[in-house]
């Protein structure tokens, strides 16, 4: 049975590795003010940024779909591993040892699959890369000295060679303690008639890595004539490797691209390699796939959707690389990015161009040619005779409907004037009223009652019940100040001790707000908080909802005038408008009560003129003087 990892050293690994540092590996991460960092959320699609990193606090939190946590809970959602992989894979980050409760500790044993089948994919690799310089790879060394490429870069990319034989990257594995299950499982070994066997043989192999840096798979290149398999093979889909979710270079080129906000997509290994080392260090390929949905997903976290973001495209100016362009297109639109497409003289790839003409000629041609919806029409547009008002037609009602699933209206209505001048109709008017006609029945056709949005519940909240009436709006003007101020407690304490510790849980009338003051008061409050204070208050939280909540106030940057951070001004601000409101309201309510006693009940009255007399004096106190009155 697996040991339980001792507590002590999950809190040091969790301090030892900065959640930003984490993020970063998979998103652009850009100032939010408040010492807080955002981009685009990794969990949900989304066009601007409303994922939030506290770097101080170690946690992050979505406002989308309010995913949120710290450094463990982030790798373990974005990589689906369980608790302990995560914690064991931090730790080798950190050079962390970790200790094991409940019985000793077997690598072997206790590791989780994922973490298993990553360490058995970068043994492999390391053994590829060795068998590069034996004898028999030698026609695997002439092939990448062919296209330009030595034995540094080689190195560099990782590029190893699987041997002809049967089982030799088993045996080697096995060696190593991975079972024959994990070698299957993995997809570098399949089943053979007695027992597993190598599923590469004879080929050169890249290695292939998530956005993580992990190898996660691996392409393997046909090298003998006498080899019948396909010319690339890449790894089938496995716990670990799927394939239309990874994109090769994409961990050598991931920093770049967020510096430059520009993607070269290419459409092979050797063009990324070519790139690279040509100076183009933002070039990555799909692997075996066509370029898609989930690959948009990777870069447009890394591109942050900014207004100069550019993806290029470099496809072969084949009957292939234009279908692939024309798929291209189609998911255009999930791009904020400007989208281009470069082909390069010859029908050359990067590959053979700087072959043939040098580095500069590969840098020169992803530098931006043809908007990629350009390239898409003329594609459909040159396959008919246009000198004809019947090929004219013809050609209209095919690339209409194209143009008219752009969802930006004055997009689509600048591509259907570049449409009609393609197609030589004089009368653009006509292709913008046809396209916008077509793109109004596309919408009629597909509607349909989008999901309910996700209702949030608070129990147990310590509060007066809210009254009937429209859902609770936690944005809204009248509940700012009291978000403000629930900010401040939790990410700047210092500012608002003593006093918050003094307010009561009812001087909060949204009721989320007043599970919160709890969750405070029960973590030992604000004042002199400790370093854990944020954990404490977690803790303390009844449900996952006011957790949730909780993570979303740490991380939101406080609404401090522009150009200021939050200081003591501000704090006093925001404290003496909660605890004026709430005069205010204790005032309207005895008033109403004093008008409802009348001279029924003359100690209530007497009871309650008091107190009105002594909070119409502090409220006018309050009024003059501000903090110093609290």
């Amino acid at each position: 049975m697996a040991g339980r990892i001792n507590d002590d050293d999950v809190k040091a690994v969790r301090d030892a590795v900065p959640i930003d540092s984490v993020v970063s590996e998979y998103l652009q991460l850009r100032n939010a003010g408040g010492g807080n960092l955002k981009g685009l959320c990794p969990f949900h699609d989304e066009k601007s940024p409303s994922f939030q990193v506290s770097p101080s606090k170690g946690l992050f939190h979505c406002f989308g779909c309010q995913e949120g946590g710290d450094t463990i809970a982030f790798v373990m959602k974005i990589d689906h591993l369980s608790f302990s992989e995560t914690v064991e894979r931090l730790a080798a980050k950190a050079g962390i040892t970790l200790r094991y409760e409940e019985g000793g500790y077997n690598p072997g044993h206790q590791r989780g699959e994922r973490i298993r089948l990553i360490e058995a994919h970068k043994a492999a690799a390391e053994y590829y890369a060795g068998q590069l310089a034996s004898p028999e790879a030698e026609i695997g060394r002439r092939f990448l000295s062919e296209r330009g490429f030595d034995q540094a870069a080689a190195e560099h990319f990782g590029v190893g060679y699987s041997p002809a034989g049967w089982d030799h990257l088993t045996r080697f594995l096995r060696g190593k303690g991975f079972s024959d299950k994990e070698l299957v499982v993995s997809g570098l070994s399949q089943e053979g008639r007695r027992g597993p066997i190598d599923r590469f043989r004879g080929r050169l192999m890249w290695p292939i890595r998530d956005v993580g840096g992990e190898i996660v798979g691996f392409g393997a290149r046909r090298l003998r004539e006498d080899d019948t398999g396909p010319k690339y093979l890449n790894t089938p889909e496995t716990p670990i490797y799927k394939k239309s979710q990874v994109l090769y270079g994409i961990d050598l080129a991931k920093k770049e691209i967020a510096k430059s906000s520009r993607a070269v997509v290419v459409e092979g290994y050797t063009d990324v390699m070519a790139c690279h080392l040509a100076g183009v260090t933002t070039a990555i390929a799909t692997c075996g796939t066509a370029f898609g949905g989930e690959h948009i997903k990777i870069l447009r976290r890394l591109l942050m959707d900014n207004g100069s973001a550019r993806v290029i495209f470099t496809f072969d100016g084949d009957a292939a690389g234009q279908k692939a362009a024309l798929r291209a297109f189609e998911d255009d639109q999930k791009f904020a990015a400007e989208t281009y497409i470069a082909i390069a003289p010859d029908g050359m790839d990067p590959c053979e161009l700087r072959l043939a003409k040098g580095d500069d000629a590969v840098v020169d041609l992803v530098e931006p040619r043809t908007p990629l919806f350009e390239f898409a029409l003329r594609q459909i547009v040159n396959r008919y005779d246009l000198d004809t008002p019947a090929g004219q037609a013809a050609a209209l009602n095919e690339a209409a409907p194209v143009v008219a699933k752009l969802k930006d209206l004055s997009v689509r209505q600048r591509v259907a004037v570049k449409l009609a001048g393609l197609l030589g109709i004089m009368e653009d008017q006509f292709v913008v009223r046809r396209v916008s006609q077509i793109a109004q029945w596309q919408r009629g056709k597909g509607d349909a009652p989008g999901p309910a949005r996700r209702q949030r519940t608070y129990d147990d909240v310590p509060a007066p019940t809210a009254p009937a009436g429209p859902a609770l709006n936690l944005r809204s003007p009248a509940h700012r100040t009291e978000r403000e101020l629930l900010k401040l407690a939790l990410q700047r304490p210092e500012l608002v001790s003593p006093f918050f510790d003094a307010y009561g849980v009812d001087e909060f009338t949204a009721p989320p707000y007043a599970a919160v003051r709890q969750c405070i008061h029960d973590a030992g409050g604000a004042d002199g908080a400790p370093a854990d204070y944020v954990d404490a208050v977690l803790e303390a939280a009844s449900n996952d909802t006011v957790r949730t909540l909780v993570r979303e106030l740490v991380v939101e940057a406080i609404l401090t005038p522009r150009g200021k951070g939050p200081d003591e001004v501000y704090a006093s601000e925001q404290l003496v408008t909660v605890r004026l409101r709430a005069v205010d309201r204790r005032i309207d309510q005895l008033n109403a009560a004093l008008k409802r006693l009348g001279h029924t009940n003359p100690d209530q009255v007497t009871a309650a003129q008091q107190e009105l007399y002594v909070l119409q004096q502090y409220q006018v106190a309050l009024r003059s003087h501000g903090a110093a009155a609290l």
